[in-house]
């Protein structure tokens, strides 16, 4: 019975998110509610095993950390700089965002590079009168295909690494990049022809452009220097925190209240509260409880045991399968709690007679962070940009968007298909 109950209030709930008849947090924390009020779990299961407390705290040190910053006209700056370096073509502006989204969320991680380039395309685009679905939109794309190079680009990614002790940051760079790189190209030249001919048509007054004075929009004050630093060091220390061996979020918590302490006296903490996006932050917690009765009735697991079984323990199939279901999954339930319930069950494999799992584990890396395009609901990094563009009143349908993220997804993992089965496959069954 109860088992069925979560399916059902998981189906209601992630319809009216879908239809977006009410607002998305309500409706995923009503569906938590349903499922504390029929006794399916408890509060202590809620926030001792479901909320991922990690991702929360991340997102709200780095919607902290950027708010201060854009206090300065910073982004502005930024915003402006960059338009005028490509001269304000919007085709150029397009891939130009493609391809800094995608470096940034490899070598930082998806939510933090969103979370700080976001804000910066949508002064850009309200600069330029340019419509700014289309740059939203690339930026999600591309944030999941460059979070998928590397072990700290997207959460799935890091859990993997940490269940594998063999796999290290190099490793990842050696068998998951190549991927990602040839998928970032296919997306710049899809981004080409879908929007190309509709962009065409907005011709910015360059002349206009190249006047502003960049400069005027920073406001050089002490904000300044200490926000640029505090998020300097914030970002170094993502990219040392596996050899300092302190975790991202401990790292992103000290720089966000120490960027408190330190502005105190020129904004005032509740200003700043008030900027973060409370709204996206409870929609993750609902996210979270609503998947979690899955979790806790036994779904996802057996979705995970009935891919051994359809398979019957062929190595190849079982290979190619994981990456497809992984990436339909992770697209409609949440790739974190997916992940978490596969981990054991691969590491299972190897009393089937599977040594060589490092296929398994690299189709299920791909799968989950490269299906995360499909929905809005698919990654972090999406929700995070369709807050933010919410809150500027640019607002990402969620039909909309998915139209768009199924086709990618479809074309990633049949890459991913043809990348595993050549790199891998052929040389096991030879």
């Amino acid at each position: 019975m109860d088992v069925i109950l979560a399916i059902v209030i998981f189906i209601v709930s992630y319809f009216f998110i879908m239809t977006e008849r009410i607002n998305r947090a309500t409706a995923a924390l009503f569906g938590g509610t349903l499922l504390l009020l029929t006794g399916i779990y408890t509060t202590e299961d809620i926030f001792f095993h479901y909320i991922d407390w990690n991702t929360i705290a991340l997102l709200f040190s780095m919607m902290v950390i950027i708010s201060i910053t854009e206090k300065t006209g910073l982004f502005t700056f930024i915003a402006i700089r960059f338009a005028q370096s490509v001269r304000g073509d919007p085709m150029f502006l397009l891939i130009g965002s493609i391809v800094l989204t995608a470096i940034g969320s490899a070598f930082l991680d998806n939510v933090t590079t969103v979370l700080i380039f976001v804000p910066v395309m949508l002064k850009i685009t309200k600069l330029l009168k340019l419509p700014a679905f289309p740059y939203l939109l690339m930026i999600i794309f591309s944030s999941n295909i460059g979070g998928t190079a590397t072990l700290i680009g997207d959460p799935p990614n890091i859990m993997i690494g940490q269940a594998v002790e063999h796999f290290t940051f190099l490793t990842f760079l050696a068998h998951t990049a190549p991927v990602a790189l040839f998928l970032l190209i296919l997306l710049i030249l899809i981004s080409y022809l879908l929007f190309q001919r509709r962009l065409k048509t907005y011709q910015p007054n360059l002349s206009e452009l190249l006047s502003i004075d960049a400069k005027e929009n920073l406001v050089e004050s002490t904000i300044l220097y200490k926000s640029v630093t505090v998020l300097i060091m914030t970002v170094t220390g993502f990219l040392l925190h596996a050899a300092v061996h302190v975790e991202m979020t401990t790292i992103a918590l000290t720089g966000a209240i120490l960027l408190l302490l330190l502005t105190e006296k020129d904004v005032k903490t509740e200003e700043i509260l008030s900027k973060v996006e409370w709204v996206t932050l409870f929609f993750f917690i609902g996210l979270f409880t609503i998947v979690g009765g899955l979790q806790h009735t036994g779904v996802i697991d057996e979705i995970a045991r009935l891919i051994v079984v359809s398979t019957e323990g062929d190595y190849v199939k079982t290979t190619l399968l994981i990456l497809w279901i992984s990436g339909f999954a992770s697209g409609f339930i949440d790739n974190i709690p997916f992940v978490a319930a596969m981990i054991p069950v691969i590491q299972e494999f190897e009393t089937y007679g599977m040594v060589y799992l490092d296929p398994i584990w690299w189709a299920l890396a791909l799968g989950s962070c490269l299906g995360g395009n499909a929905t809005l609901l698919g990654a972090s990094a999406n929700v995070v940009v369709a807050g933010l563009a919410e809150a500027d009143n640019q607002r990402i349908s969620f039909l909309r968007f998915m139209k768009y993220g199924i086709v990618i997804v479809v074309l990633s993992l049949i890459v991913s298909t043809v990348y595993i089965y050549i790199r891998y496959l052929i040389p096991y069954m030879g």
